[in-house]
């Protein structure tokens, strides 16, 4: 089978692992620091606003212009009461992706690095076979479990920072231990896509979900405003701040990643994805002054090696 290597396949597969590398960036700059511009929870709710305020038009154009089915499908789900129980699958996609997994990332980056953080996520192949298998019957092969596991050795290697004989003493940062809930969490959220996912197109399942994830982020922010733990700095860097992470991880990344799937399919870009981390490590080391370590190269190389090893074994 012949995989397309444009130039054009190659753009749209680079620019998400760039834009998700800059969100752990941007996010470490923002919410960590003796002088934040902006607490973690906020972030995340102002972000995903954002997100909202711009997809609405763009499908009430759509919509109005005659452009398809996504516009129109997705202005009709607002307009229209859901089918019986369809409230709750969108409700609990925009739970788990809008309001858990990206809050927990961006509370996870005040004590923990951009580079940790991408790093960790990038294990997420574990947590997806072993949920996978608790809670769908789902079977992997040998070699799936290998390179699984190989994954979840580069984990450690996070966690601990190579020493682990700190697994003993229980001493990992709590950031740290944050980003394996936000990678647990999004594995259940990628096994509920694939086994619930409503037949509605991409947009209309964007603007569903990011709505719910919104009204269920609302509460957790008045939570951390009633906590003292509420912080926004009203001036142009935070303005820039949620512009960005609003455009390019969220709208930019989503639309290229689509794109690069559609041209060449499900596996080159799960290799694409695992560029994330290294992207993270030299761009920390750049803005941040975070170089990396050792460490963080071997974490590198056993995720990566055992998502390939995992690929043979899905084949």
């Amino acid at each position: 089978m012949s995989v397309d290597l444009r130039p054009a396949t190659l753009f749209y597969l680079t620019l998400p692992p760039l834009m998700w590398a800059s969100n752990a960036i941007v996010g470490r700059l923002s919410v960590s620091g003796g002088d934040p511009l902006i607490s973690p929870i906020a972030l995340n709710t102002l972000r995903w606003v954002l997100v909202l305020v711009i997809v609405t038009p763009i499908a009430l154009v759509l919509s109005r212009r005659g452009a398809g089915r996504a516009g129109r499908a997705a202005v009709g789900a607002v307009a229209n009461a859901p089918p019986r129980g369809a409230w709750r699958t969108y409700a609990i996609f925009g739970l788990l992706s809008v309001a858990s997994y990206n809050a927990l990332q961006y509370m996870a980056l005040r004590t923990s690095t951009a580079i940790n953080v991408t790093l960790i996520a990038a294990g997420g192949p574990l947590f997806v076979l072993l949920i996978g298998r608790m809670f769908f019957g789902a079977h992997a092969r040998r070699w799936a479990w290998i390179g699984a596991g190989l994954s979840l050795a580069g984990v450690l290697v996070v966690l601990t920072r190579g020493e682990f004989a700190q697994l003993a003493r229980l001493r990992v940062a709590g950031g740290d231990l944050l980003m394996v809930a936000a990678t647990i969490v999004w594995a259940l959220y990628s096994w509920l896509l694939r086994e619930r996912r409503p037949d509605v197109p991409v947009l209309t399942l964007l603007l569903l979900q990011t709505a719910w994830g919104v009204a269920l982020s609302v509460p957790v922010t008045a939570l951390e405003w009633l906590a003292g733990a509420f912080v926004l700095q009203l001036e142009a860097r935070t303005a820039a701040v949620v512009l960005w992470v609003a455009i390019g991880p969220s709208l930019l990344a989503y639309w290229c990643w689509d794109r690069g799937i559609a041209r060449a399919g499900p596996l080159l870009p799960s290799f694409f994805a695992n560029l994330t981390p290294l992207l993270a490590a030299l761009m920390s080391a750049a803005l941040l002054g975070e170089p990396p370590h050792a460490f963080h190269a071997v974490a590198f190389l056993l995720i990566v090696t055992g998502i390939v090893i995992s690929q043979r074994g899905s084949r």
